[in-house]
C-alpha cells in the first residue's frame, strides 16, 4: 500500500500529540516529590546485528526516536527509522523495567518493551503489529544506550539484537 504523504503527517501528528498527551498525565504523578522527575532521551535509531547473517539485511537503521522514562520503572517510546528491510517503520511502546542496578553512577535498568510496529513488507504486508522486546537501559546523567533483543516473527521478522544510542534532553 502507498502512503500519501499528507496521510503520513497527519498520522504522525496524531501519535505525537497522543505521546505529549501521556508525557503530562504522568508528569504530574511526579510531582510528590518522592520519584525521580520525568527524562527525555532523543536518538538516532538503531543498529541491529541479525541472527541470521545475510546481506539482504540492512544493519544501520538511522530514524530519529524518543523515550520518556516517568519512573525508574515506567517509559513510553516512539519514533521512526529505516528497518532492516530497508521500508520506513514507526514505532510506540511502552517499557515495564522492573530491574535495577547502579555502577560507578551509571543506572542499568532491564524489563520489556510492548512495541507496536510497522512496516515490514513481509508481515501483515507492513500493517501494523505488536512484539515483546526484551530490553536493557544503560544510562549517565546525559549519555545512554539501549540493548534490544528483537524477536523473529514466523520467519517473516528477522530477529536482532538492536544497539540503540541516546542523549538525554531533559
Amino acid at each position: 500500500m502507498l502512503y500519501d504523504a499528507r496521510m503520513l503527517q497527519a498520522s504522525t501528528l496524531d501519535r505525537l500529540a497522543a505521546i505529549a498527551a501521556m508525557m503530562a498525565a504522568f508528569s504530574s504523578q511526579n510531582a510528590r516529590g518522592d520519584e525521580p522527575p520525568t527524562q527525555v532521551w532523543v536518538n538516532p535509531g538503531f543498529y541491529s546485528q541479525h541472527f541470521k547473517s545475510s546481506t539482504r539485511f540492512r544493519s544501520d537503521n538511522w530514524g530519529v526516536g524518543a523515550e520518556v522514562t516517568f519512573s525508574p520503572d515506567h517509559a513510553v517510546l516512539a519514533g521512526s527509522f529505516i528497518n532492516s528491510d530497508d521500508r520506513r517503520s514507526q514505532y510506540g511502546a511502552y517499557w515495564w523495567r522492573p530491574l535495577h542496578w547502579t555502577i560507578s553512577d551509571v543506572g542499568v535498568h532491564a524489563g520489556v518493551v510492548a512495541a507496536a510496529l510497522d512496516g515490514y513488507p513481509n508481515y501483515r504486508n507492513g500493517g501494523w503489529f505488536v512484539a515483546p522486546i526484551p530490553a536493557v537501559a544503560i544510562e549517565g546523567s546525559r549519555i545512554g544506550a539501549n540493548i534490544m533483543v528483537v524477536p523473529t516473527i514466523k520467519n517473516r521478522v528477522q530477529g536482532a539484537i538492536a544497539f540503540q544510542l541516546k542523549l538525554r534532553v531533559w
